[in-house]
């Protein structure tokens, strides 16, 4: 499993203006199977994606097509994990 974190570096008007082509881009990776939940950091300086796993690069390929990256309002930094233990009706998470 993968945590990509975004951290926003431009002003959250820039980001706004770009949301709904970012929003398009997520979906088409749920669509996929590839991301699992994602959602903004409190406060807002950036968001979340958790990914499951796979190829490393071929994540960082879609990521560098997000319309945040690829305007150069956020950077992308990427965790790789293997989860050894979940909560109750999260199990499902050691398999991803």
């Amino acid at each position: 499993m993968f945590i990509v974190t975004l951290t926003y570096i431009r002003p959250l008007e820039e980001l706004d203006a770009l949301m709904a082509q970012h929003v398009a881009w997520l979906k088409v990776h749920y669509e996929s199977g590839l991301f699992i939940a994602s959602g903004r950091q409190v406060p807002r300086k950036g968001g979340v994606i958790l990914a499951r796993s796979g190829d490393r690069e071929a994540l960082e390929r879609i990521l560098a097509e997000d319309p945040f990256a690829k305007a150069g309002c956020a950077r992308t930094d990427v965790v790789e994990f293997t989860p050894s233990m979940a909560a109750p009706g999260a199990e499902v998470l050691k398999s991803l």
